[in-house]
């Protein structure tokens, strides 16, 4: 069973209003969606989307007239609006990462805790498996990826020993990837509670998924469609992700460019910036009874911020 990480958090941040327009942008199995259309009013309306077909099997369960789910990535988002004939909202959140489902299925490859396929593809309908892509790629660009996305400091460590490995067999499973992986950080880190394969199949996933690049597809089309007043909520589980939405947030809010020292009101101050978002709060992460019940919401961080309202 998928269990949402920060549900009430997350839904209280949108401050939905009973008529408005919502996106859930990772919609999962459900858990924020289910919660947004117990608050929204009969004018109200949910749109989600899901990359993964599962995930959309799932929403089309859902049999409400405010609702409806769509196959599709983060950079689609608008298109996806467009053909519904919807140009503005006034919420939209997005849970990246991983679901549980997805973890837990075999098939799916994204675990190393059992022999499955390695897959690793969030949208299974296009795109190279990671075996595929393991079979292919230079130990240089192997390295990089593990370093970059994976922030693994023996990433050349085991670039070497995958390119090693597979000149010998095929690496086709995760168990064949994990023990690869395990040989070359245990022997360097054995103080570590983490699984010694974590950052390189995160990296990897990452990677294949282009999670980053659709990330920073998608926070300025957040931005473009929601109405003054609407909230951008953003639940992040890897420090390059919450980085990347930090230092988004931060720059969209910045004044900086406005002369210091001369009195301006808000609204000129907005009139004149390009400030398009307003941070609200600091950083929400889960408290430690959620990290008990859930061990997936341990590196959670949501950060919220709201369309700057233009007063003239």
């Amino acid at each position: 069973m998928h269990i949402p990480v920060l549900l009430h958090e997350a839904v209280d941040a949108l401050a939905v209003k009973p008529d408005g327009i919502y996106v859930d942008a990772t919609f999962g199995r459900g858990g924020h969606s289910r919660l947004i259309l117990s608050r929204l009013g009969e004018q109200g309306r949910l749109v989600a989307l899901d990359r993964d077909l599962a995930a959309v099997v799932a929403g089309e369960a859902i049999t409400d007239q405010r609702f409806c789910i769509r196959h599709g990535s983060f950079s689609q988002m608008q298109w996806i609006l467009q053909q519904l004939g919807i140009a503005k909202i006034d919420g939209v959140l997005l849970d990246l990462g991983v679901s549980s489902p997805q973890l837990e299925e075999i098939s799916r490859g994204f675990s190393f805790r059992a022999g499955g396929p390695l897959d690793m593809r969030m949208d299974t309908t296009g795109g190279q498996t990671a075996a595929e892509w393991l079979a292919a790629v230079a130990e240089e660009q192997l390295e990089r990826v593990i370093k970059e996305y994976g922030e693994e400091r023996f990433a050349r460590q085991i670039a070497r020993a995958i390119v090693a490995a597979r000149a010998r067999q095929p690496i086709v499973t995760t168990s064949q990837l994990a023990e690869i992986v395990s040989a070359v950080v245990r022997t360097r880190q054995r103080e570590s509670i983490r699984h010694p394969a974590t950052r390189t199949f995160q990296a990897i996933r990452i990677f294949l998924n282009r999670e980053l690049e659709e990330l920073s597809l998608v926070l300025p089309q957040c931005v473009e469609l929601l109405n003054p007043g609407g909230r951008l909520v953003v639940i992040s589980f890897h420090s390059l992700e919450d980085r990347m939405v930090k230092q988004f947030m931060r720059k969209a809010a910045s004044t900086d460019e406005l002369p210091r020292g001369v009195p301006l009101r808000e609204k000129d101050v907005q009139r004149l910036s390009k400030q398009t978002l307003r941070v609200i709060g600091r950083a929400v992460r889960p408290g430690e009874r959620e990290v008990e019940e859930n061990a997936r919401a341990r590196s959670a961080v949501m950060r919220v911020a709201e369309k700057v309202t233009l007063n003239g």
